[in-house]
């Protein structure tokens, strides 16, 4: 569960050129595609710059100053993205990779020259300008820019620094930044025309703006490419970085931060280097940078720093990291959250760190981004609380502010957080016992209302079967849920409703084979072959004016209601036929088959009309047959109705089938008319049949 990380978090060096652009040029330009006349009048204004630089590559005073206006035409025209095709399409790019050189001049000239540097200013400027569009880097490198320009990174060393030639060094630095950018094969030639050793030296420079410029070159170069990195820290880059680390300027320290941080990226050996440097104490600083982009970088490179070695997850927070990270939580800043959960979330999976981090308030925040709707920072966010779910210590401050029903209701984007989640789930569940569950349950006792019912609805999903009855009859839980289906929130009803359900486990689910209470007398069961049979029959049923022969022995043994018609005061005792004046013929006719056989296929149609006859003639077993019937036709419409059938009929299976159905789609019967008087009728009930259910003897344990 490792953030990926993208160049640079959101291409910030091209961000960067931009940026550096502006401070220097403010002109509000319309950006638009050119097309038919206007695209012709501009591609003839660049032929006749490229003319003009074509034919100016002399030390002469008026062409060095043809050569400088010329660049900053086509530089101004290239800050419009829309057109740098058709300035490439007009054969800018040779023209300009010309200038990047000073004219040829003899050697023993040492006499002030016109325009010096201003030329290759202009020409790196530009050039930088067109690579931002990835399709013409190539184009700029095979016409030999590389070389020239980092020929130009050295030009101090010839010269006597001034403004023109720090600036040409920044152009040079900025253009190299931008053609290698996301281009594995340009920063390999980078390297190889020898551009890595000045870009470190000019870390040191006097100037913040080139030292910004050769830092972010170095970003770019060091990132995805193993080479580059090893030759960045084999000429000793990584004390001066570190040392811009603390400095004041937050552009300096961005880009430092953003070296180290593509650096270590994947390059364990090289994290080492950088830690035994000591980097890791002024990353921390940076967290509480006005920068929130430095911010951002050294939460990522603090997470990189946790990635493997447990002992600098110790290091990381003993020295001050944790709750710097914890408020960047509360930042609007995305990126800025994404990467503080992604510090954390490495920083908690040590058992030493998962306390702290709880405990200096990093749970709520972390709660409250599962419901980000960005992905990155929502698994972030979870991974996180997976690592804090590993403390015991934990626990009840989850429970405590909601955190198994934010896990549980939360909406996740990608399935390796919805992974996450129902492992952290099941984490939490491991340690609902001992110490643990005590703490739980004394909150249940003693804590605000609001923090019992927490307490109680999370219990009802985590705890062990063999807690149950401690929680929520001994320690009053189940009053706690009940509580919440009264409830006036429609949030609060459902979640009471979804823990009822939960806690059940459909306990006492109805099924065929469940067994009918047993007779007080041992069951007869005559067979088949004498239902309705008048081969000793001694007493004959009336059904709708037709005769039903049976016989007293078997049904004295069926039920207490035969047993008093034939052996009490009733005047059937010693009748010969017996009218049934209330029951259909072929509901009498089942009826009796079960009676003499002890099974019967009950059909949806018959049912209740079969369970009418079963309840007034107290057929146990016959009744539990009609509710299983009866109940697999339970639905939204009918499921009042069918509570109503069940207390009619003392059918209990029923009536408890339709609470479990009640519960398990109550946020669908939520809207319809009439539920929250179903819900008052059925609570009394609902008690009851939990008070059975979480009470009765487990048989798992009465076998061991």
């Amino acid at each position: 569960m490792e953030l990926q990380r993208s160049e640079d978090q959101g291409l910030p060096e091209r961000k960067g050129q931009k940026r550096k652009l502006e401070e220097e040029i403010q002109e509000d330009r319309e950006i638009s595609l050119p097309t038919g006349a206007a695209r012709r009048a501009l591609l003839a204004e660049v032929t006749a710059q490229v003319t003009v630089l074509e034919s100016a590559l002399t030390w002469r005073e008026s062409d060095r100053s043809a050569a400088k206006r010329a660049t900053h035409v086509l530089a101004e025209l290239a800050k419009n993205e829309e057109v740098v095709n058709v300035i490439v399409e007009g054969g800018a790019v040779p023209a300009l990779v010309k200038h990047l050189q000073a004219p040829p001049c003899e050697d023993r000239d040492r006499s002030p020259k016109p325009f010096e540097h201003e030329v290759e200013k202009g020409s790196a400027f530009a050039l930088g300008l067109l690579a931002v569009k990835p399709e013409h880097q190539q184009l700029i490198v095979d016409s030999g820019a590389l070389s020239h320009l980092v020929n130009l990174l050295r030009r101090h060393k010839d010269s006597s620094i001034s403004r023109a030639v720090i600036s040409v060094i920044r152009r040079a630095a900025d253009a190299l930044t931008n053609l290698a950018h996301e281009n594995s094969s340009i920063k390999t030639r980078v390297r190889m025309e020898g551009g890595i050793p000045p870009l470190v030296e000019l870390l040191e420079f006097t100037d913040t703006k080139v030292q910004r410029a050769a830092a972010g070159a170095l970003r770019t170069l060091a990132f995805k490419n193993d080479e580059n990195k090893n030759q960045i820290v084999e000429c000793n880059a990584l004390p001066t970085l570190i040392l811009m680390l603390r400095s004041e300027d937050a552009a300096i320290h961005y880009e430092a931060v953003g070296v180290i941080g593509n650096l270590v990226h994947s390059s364990p050996n090289i994290k080492r280097e950088v830690l035994a440097a000591g980097a890791l104490q002024p990353v921390i600083g940076l967290l509480n940078s006005c920068c929130s982009e430095s911010q951002r970088e050294a939460a990522l490179l603090l997470g990189q720093f946790a990635a493997t070695d447990s002992d600098c997850k110790v290091h990381i927070v003993q020295r001050g990291a944790v709750r710097p990270l914890i408020e960047m939580l509360h930042s609007p800043d995305v990126q800025l959250k994404e990467m503080s959960t992604f510090a954390l979330g490495r920083l908690a999976q040590d058992t030493h760190n998962q306390t702290g981090i709880a405990h200096s308030g990093g749970l709520v925040p972390l709660l409250k981004l599962l419901d980000s709707k960005n992905g990155s920072l929502q698994h972030n966010a979870a991974f996180a609380l997976y690592g804090l779910a590993d403390n015991e210590d934990n626990v009840s401050g989850f429970i405590r502010v909601g955190g198994v029903q934010r896990l549980q209701d939360g909406e996740f984007i990608v399935q390796a957080t919805k992974d996450c989640v129902a492992k952290t789930l099941k984490r939490l569940e491991e340690k609902i016992h001992g110490r643990v569950l005590n703490h739980l349950l004394y909150l249940m006792r003693i804590a605000e209302k609001p923090v019992q019912r927490r307490v109680a609805l999370a219990l009802a999903f985590l705890c062990s079967p063999d807690d149950q009855r401690t929680i929520f009859i001994d320690n009053n839980g189940l009053e706690l849920l009940l509580g919440l289906l009264g409830s006036t929130s429609t949030k609060q009803q459902l979640d009471g409703a979804v823990a009822l359900y939960k806690l059940s486990n459909k306990a006492m689910t109805l099924s065929p084979m469940d067994a009918a209470p047993p007779s007080p007398t041992p069951q007869v069961y005559l067979g088949e072959q004498y239902v309705n049979n008048a081969t000793l029959s001694d007493v004959t049923f009336l059904v709708e004016g037709r005769r039903f022969y049976a016989h007293r022995i078997c049904l004295l043994a069926s039920s207490d209601a035969f047993r008093a018609m034939f052996d009490g005061g009733y005047r059937e005792k010693d009748a010969r036929d017996i009218e049934i004046p209330n029951i259909k013929w072929e509901v009498f006719e089942l009826m009796m088959r079960f009676i003499y056989t002890g099974s019967v296929d009950v059909t949806l149609d018959i049912a209740q009309d079969l369970l009418r006859a079963a309840d007034q003639y107290l057929l146990e077993g016959l009744k539990r047959l009609c509710e299983y019937t009866i109940a697999q036709d339970i639905s939204l419409e009918n499921v009042s109705s069918m509570y109503e059938l069940s207390e009619a009929f003392h059918a209990i299976s029923l009536r408890h089938t339709c609470i479990l159905f009640i519960l398990e789609h109550f946020d669908k019967l939520s809207a319809r008319p009439g539920h929250l008087h179903l819900i008052q009728r059925i609570v009394p009930e609902i008690r009851n049949y939990f008070a059975k259910a979480l009470t009765k003897p487990n048989p798992h344990k009465l076998r061991l």
